[in-house]
């Protein structure tokens, strides 16, 4: 418990976890399980139980975001790059806005943008230099399983799902958010939406080691995750559509 009120900004090395290691990997296996069960009740529950489930999953994502400012500001460790301008942090925002007053933007939008970099978040972890019993290191592993688990519950349901005609909208909404994180970390030289640069472990790392630039895997990894999240809803509906002609 030593290293639980540190960050990766003061912690000494070799106290970390391994990427896929044994710690990462029981934390993909409970976030796989959770995720199926959250996802069994509430594909089960009927229209009140499933609107409590969203405000649920709303409060504990703010709960979590307000847990790890506290002990930051309590313990003098607070700077700007722990402000929620992250995608994932943002996109809290955007699933307690879609918890009260659900549209069927936003549930496209967290199909398509919250899932994948959450999921990105939880197979490649930037915290890595955390133990597992760290305030960050819990922090960070709950609230990308919360962000996960949500859109997967609306998918589960029929209630979430995209088409490729929906895509222009929710690139459009993820870009104008980009603007005021490049223009903070221009002004604070902070990292939000890993716009100014890429860790080792990173898959935009990848890109900046062979091509000069991380910036490239933007669209390179955006284009795969979509086509991932896009082609099969559409093929199923092709083979019902095609089953259903006979």
């Amino acid at each position: 418990m030593e290293s639980f009120f540190e960050t990766v900004e003061t912690i000494g090395e070799g106290k970390g976890f391994a990427l896929f290691g044994p710690c990462h990997l029981l934390w993909l296996a409970g976030f796989a399980a959770f995720a199926a069960l959250c996802a069994v009740c509430y594909r089960r529950a009927g229209q009140g139980r499933r609107r409590l489930m969203r405000r649920i999953f709303a409060a504990l994502l703010l709960a979590d975001e307000l847990f790890k400012l506290s002990i930051l500001l309590w313990q003098g460790l607070f700077l700007p790059g722990y402000l929620p301008l992250h995608l994932c942090s943002i996109n809290i925002f955007l699933i307690l806005i879609h918890a009260v007053r659900p549209s069927r933007f936003l549930s496209k939008y967290l199909y398509l943008v919250c899932l994948p970099a959450a999921l990105a978040a939880l197979l490649f972890p930037s915290w890595t230099e955390l133990p597992a019993a760290n305030f960050m290191h819990l922090h960070s592993f709950t609230v990308h399983i919360l962000l996960a688990t949500y859109p997967i519950m609306l998918t589960a349901a029929g209630e979430a799902g995209a088409r490729a005609r929906d895509l222009p909208g929710c690139v459009l909404l993820m870009l104008v958010m980009a603007v005021p994180a490049w223009c903070f970390n221009q002004a604070f030289g902070t990292n939000f939406m890993f716009l100014s640069g890429a860790e080792p472990g990173n898959p935009l790392y990848w890109f900046e080691q062979a091509f000069g630039s991380h910036l490239i895997g933007f669209p390179v990894i955006g284009a795969l995750v979509f086509v991932l999240l896009l082609a099969p809803p559409y093929l199923l509906r092709r083979w019902k559509l095609a089953r259903a002609a006979r």
